[in-house]
């Protein structure tokens, strides 16, 4: 017993120990997990606290409200208007007439309330459990486009509406409905909304809503009015203007429901339907003075869209203060409504306005049975438009400004491209044809060509080959840098600042516009837009400048523009773009010739016109058939192509120098100033290349500094023939005979269009050799004629006879040598049938005139000449 007593003490003891241990693992664990659990929760929180931080980043104050909605000065309760660049002329106003807008209460303690009805009626139709819920429903945060409540609808209009939808919007759009209830009370949310919602036709708010269709203040609606008008702000376009017999019948429906729930008695339902409804007529036309303008208005509603929705603007408080130049813009209206009744053969219409005094004569002799034209002013040096009228199509309602093929507007920017390249407006082109399966505008090929002439005449031949040989895709992307597209329409903005890049020694002034990523950057057509405090909603006042091209580069083109002279072939001397001062510019013609372009600028402005014709008949082929005639190239047969009716871009010039000449009258008549970097030196026209005696037409042209010419000009050489018989002179050809032409040297390809444009071709066949009669006391007897000489020559002969001085003896090469050297010294000492002298002809070759001159006392010169072949090994 004793000796069992300690194994079993033992034994428990280990027991016991085993026990406590198991124990404290359990505890250890067990302080594990709630560790891990607490760390989990607090990242929970963490996460959650985050994440509730980053959803009210930047929320907006709920206080907002009252001060956009509450009379007397409620932000919105002013209509958005819009103003001319002075704030003198209204051009439109989001309401239907130009006064603040109503605030009626609900409260029906006020002597002038909102009928009951009308509140029923929207609870009903938008939240029916509006007097139940806290202001918002969770159901449908995946759908953030919804809004299912009224404080909801509120807050996305009134305080989100600049955020783009997202579940973080969805979220946000909650948290602040919930704040707004709990802060002013479901009522206040009601009145709030029945006086801010959009009933159609720019009525914000019941007040103008009841005014508008019955004629009557809001308080004075009649149950199945304000069921009509309850329904009408759950869906503005429906209303009784615009939809009337739906606009009726969604009322009936309305007050039905509301009698089906108890809200009114089944008899008043019954009455208010058999109620006659009176709707006030039609409005006349919002606005103020823009009706002139409606192209320019929807310019800047489109350019404001870019950054705040449209119905932010016709919620109203906002003023908008447009680049418009009210003035100017009038006058263009004036003159493009005179150039079109011209154009038509109407008389002018009855209006005095100074651009039509100012509108050159159209040539006579053209019938057009429809037209239609667009025009607009751009100030190049802060990107805005001052004026724009638009085209007036058949059915719209007003003018628009659509986009159109550019045509041959694109051409600067071909050019440009081969500009980057080293090439300038010197540089030599061919318009010819066989070089690629295009036809020029004018029917006609013009052979060799400065840059300059081609691309100021529209030739359209050697754009299209500098095309491919710049690479259409390295075009593409310059013209892509001005906002234009090979391969797609333009509009007349887009082109217009495009062209004021190079006015503006290649820097575009103008404002992005959308959304990041698609932003556009173009010209502005708004200068500020103000809240009614007066706060910046957006200010456009100071352009952005973006430089698109070097000045130097800028300044190529628009010299190239800008010269008078060089558009004549084209437009005829002097050219509608001839106005009394520097101007640059560039006439824009499209395949099918049924429309036209003229685009051009001085240093301060920039005039886009566009004129699209259904010519009928045309008596002057000038007008229709772009036919004009070349010195140097044929016409119609010649070249493959006959006259083709189509309209002439003279026109739309004609309509582009009125309104220059109106936009310019109080401007400098400054040109371009030279910039840094442009050198300008004389070369020979048309190679480009440095002037040679023979040279027909030396002019100053422009470079970048490093590329300028080097070498002399190889287009024109000059001849000696025989003007009798065409054939080149030789030594034997009596002098009296041979007379000096230079003549144009052209590549083989270019052969068969000089034969027909009847280029003189220099002749490849000499004179007859016919050698005059030996005189015994001056010949050369060795070496005979047309002998194969070589090394060291020895020439015999005789210089002798009566009254003999001295002889000499020169060379020179070719068959008519035009430059002669001397051999030796002249000699005293006659020889008859004797050495005369010795010629080295080691380094030369080919063809040599050796030639003996005898002088006499009497200052007499006989001379003989033989010709050799020098074959040297």
């Amino acid at each position: 017993m004793h000796e069992v007593t300690p194994i079993l003490r033992a034994r428990r003891e280990r027991r016991l120990s085993g026990q406590r241990t198991s124990a404290g693992r359990r505890r250890s664990a067990l302080l594990s997990l709630g560790m891990a659990f607490s760390i989990v929760l607090a990242a929970l929180i963490l996460l959650a606290a985050l994440a509730y931080a980053d959803l009210t980043r930047d929320l907006p104050s709920i206080e907002t409200l009252p001060r956009l909605l509450n009379p007397p000065d409620g932000l919105l309760l002013q209509p958005t208007r819009m103003y001319d660049r002075s704030g003198q002329h209204l051009l439109l106003i989001f309401a239907p007439d130009n006064s603040p807008r109503g605030y009626v209460p609900l409260n029906p303690q006020n002597p002038s309330h909102l009928p009951q009805a009308l509140a029923d009626g929207v609870v009903i139709l938008a939240d029916p459990a509006f007097w139940e819920h806290a202001g918002y429903l969770v159901q449908g945060w995946q759908q953030p486009e919804l809004h299912p409540t009224l404080a909801q609808q509120l807050v996305s209009d009134l305080l989100l509406y600049n955020e783009p939808p997202s579940v973080r919007r969805a979220i946000r759009e909650r948290i602040l409905a919930a704040q707004v209830v709990a802060r002013y009370g479901r009522a206040q949310v009601l009145e709030w909304r029945l006086n801010s919602s959009n009933y159609g036709h720019y009525a914000f708010g019941a007040q103008a809503a009841a005014q508008l269709y019955f004629g009557k203040p809001a308080a004075e609606l009649n149950l199945a009015e304000s069921a009509i008008l309850a329904a009408a702000s759950q869906s503005p376009a429906l209303n009784p203007l615009d939809a009337p017999q739906a606009a009726l019948q969604r009322g009936r429906e309305l007050i039905q429901e509301l009698a089906d729930r108890g809200l009114i008695t089944q008899a008043d339902a019954d009455r208010a339907l058999t109620l006659p409804i009176a709707i006030q007529p039609p409005p006349s036309p919002l606005g103020g003075e823009g009706d002139s303008a409606s192209a320019f208005i929807n310019l800047v509603l489109s350019q404001f869209e870019s950054r705040f929705s449209r119905e932010r603007i016709e919620r109203g408080g906002l003023t908008i203060f447009t680049t418009l130049d009210y003035d100017l813009q009038q006058q263009a209206v004036c003159v493009t409504a005179v150039y079109n009744a011209r154009l038509q053969g109407a008389a002018d219409p009855e209006t005095e306005c100074e651009a039509a005094r100012l509108l050159p004569s159209l040539p006579p002799g053209i019938v057009v049975s429809e037209s239609s034209s667009s025009a607009l002013i751009l100030d190049p040096n802060t990107g805005q438009v001052l004026a724009l009228v638009g085209e007036t199509l058949r059915g719209a309602e007003t003018p628009l400004v659509r986009a159109h093929d550019p045509g041959s507007l694109l051409t600067p920017f071909v050019y440009l491209t081969g500009f980057t390249r080293g090439l300038s407006p010197a540089s030599l082109v061919w318009d010819i044809p066989g070089q690629i399966d295009v036809q020029n505008y004018d029917g006609a090929y013009h052979g060799p060509l400065r840059a300059r002439l081609a691309l100021a005449n529209d030739y359209r031949v050697p754009a299209e080959v500098m095309i491919q040989q710049m690479g259409a895709e390295n075009v593409a992307r310059i013209a892509a840098s001005f906002g234009l597209s090979l391969d797609a329409p333009a509009t007349m903005l887009e082109l217009a600042g495009a062209y004021g890049a190079f006015d503006s020694n290649g820097v575009y002034f103008g404002q992005p516009s959308g959304e990041a990523g698609s932003e556009v950057f173009s010209p502005a057509a708004i200068l500020r837009v103000e809240a009614a405090d007066h706060a910046a909603v957006l200010d456009w006042s100071a352009p952005e400048a973006r430089p698109v091209v070097s000045p130097v580069l800028a300044y190529l083109i628009t010299n190239s523009l800008s010269e008078e002279a060089a558009r004549w072939p084209s437009l005829g001397n002097p050219s509608p773009f001839e106005i009394g001062r520097p101007t640059a510019a560039k006439i824009g013609q499209t395949p099918e010739g049924r429309e036209a372009w003229a685009i051009g600028y001085t240093p301060f402005r920039v005039v886009v016109t566009w004129t699209a014709a259904q010519i009928e008949s045309a008596l002057t082929p000038t007008l229709s058939s772009q036919s004009i005639p070349s010195a140097t190239s044929p016409q119609g047969e010649a070249s493959g192509q006959g006259e083709r009716e189509s309209i002439s871009p003279r026109l739309p010039a004609a309509l582009w120098n009125a309104l220059m000449q109106l936009t310019s009258r109080d401007l400098p008549r400054d040109g371009w100033p030279v910039p840094q970097g442009v050198s300008v030196m004389n070369v020979c026209d048309p190679s480009g290349l440095l002037p040679t005696a023979d040279c027909p037409n030396v002019v100053s042209e422009v470079f970048t500094n490093g590329n300028e010419p080097t070498q002399v000009d190889t287009l024109y050489r000059a001849y000696y023939v025989n003007r009798e018989t065409g054939t080149l002179a030789t030594v034997f050809t009596p002098p009296q005979l041979v007379e000096k032409r230079v003549y144009m040297i052209v590549p083989a390809e270019a052969k068969e269009w000089a034969l027909a444009a009847g280029i003189p071709v220099p002749p490849d066949s000499y004179d007859a050799i016919q050698p005059p009669p030996r005189n015994p006391v001056v010949n050369i007897s060795s070496p005979e004629l047309f002998a194969q000489v070589q090394g060291k020559l020895q020439i015999l002969g005789t210089a002798a006879g009566a009254d003999f001085v001295s002889y000499r003896l020169q060379v020179g090469k070719g068959l008519n040598p035009q430059e002669w050297i001397q051999i030796g010294e002249d000699k005293s000492i006659p020889v008859e049938n004797g050495l005369l002298g010795e010629w080295d002809t080691t380094d030369l070759s080919g063809l040599y005139a050796v030639q003996l001159i005898v002088v006499r006392t009497d200052q007499r010169v006989e001379t003989a000449v033989t010709q050799v072949t020098i074959e040297n090994p």
